[in-house]
């Protein structure tokens, strides 16, 4: 009676290991002498290439672990600058020094190359302050600007000319990225930068709305009833 052998091909070895992933541990001195080819040529054994994978996931796994230690100290930092601008916005005792406080934080604390803020209302002491406009909220000048201040929500990244026209005027040429935040029913704070990069689409916003919300409220105070 003739033999038949049946031939298997390696992909049926790879289905085979793969259903049974605990093959190996039964046969060690099977797992030591397979060999796993490299990207540069020379072949490792199977438990050398294992050390070098895992070494690989721990490097990237630190890597991502400073990533995170580095984002966290960022995040520290600017919570306590935050802190800090809306402690000393409450400390102001007028709308004009109200003002001066924000943009002097924004300029030092926030390292703003630019600063400007556009109010919708007249401030008493402020009217040659070169990082300040009034402008009514009705002025045709604001209307590139009307959607964000129908909703609110910061914008970071790299401004239309006509936005930046408006926010830095004879300055627009330094301007290579922004950070604009609208207040509605105040007005708008713009913080430009030397870098294009500086602020991008997707940055977090959330100090952004700590520091507008802190300062509609520290402006709230000296409105007329």
């Amino acid at each position: 009676m003739n033999d038949t052998v049946e031939k298997i091909g390696a992909h049926e070895v790879a289905a085979w290991l793969r259903r049974h992933p605990s093959f190996l541990k039964q046969f060690p001195d099977l797992a030591l002498t397979m060999v796993v080819p490299r990207d540069d040529g020379p072949t490792a054994s199977l438990a050398s290439y294992q050390l070098e994978v895992l070494r690989d996931k721990n490097r990237e796994l630190s890597r991502r672990l400073a990533d995170l230690g580095s984002n966290a100290q960022i995040n520290e930092r600017l919570a306590v600058r935050t802190h800090q601008l809306t402690l000393a916005l409450m400390r102001q005792t007028s709308a004009a020094a109200t003002l001066k406080a924000m943009a002097a934080s924004l300029e030092e604390d926030f390292a703003g190359d630019l600063v400007s803020l556009i109010v919708f209302d007249a401030v008493p002491e402020l009217e040659q302050a070169p990082w300040l406009q009034v402008l009514a909220h009705d002025d045709p000048a604001l209307a590139p600007f009307h959607d964000c201040l129908l909703d609110g929500e910061p914008i970071c990244g790299r401004l239309q000319q006509e936005k930046n026209q408006v926010l830095y005027r004879e300055r627009v040429g330094e301007v290579a990225s922004t950070a604009l935040l609208p207040l509605p029913g105040v007005g708008l704070i713009a913080v430009g930068s030397h870098d294009p990069n500086r602020f991008y689409p997707g940055m977090g916003t959330l100090f952004l709305r700590m520091m507008g919300e802190a300062l509609a409220v520290g402006l709230q105070r000296f409105r007329s009833v």
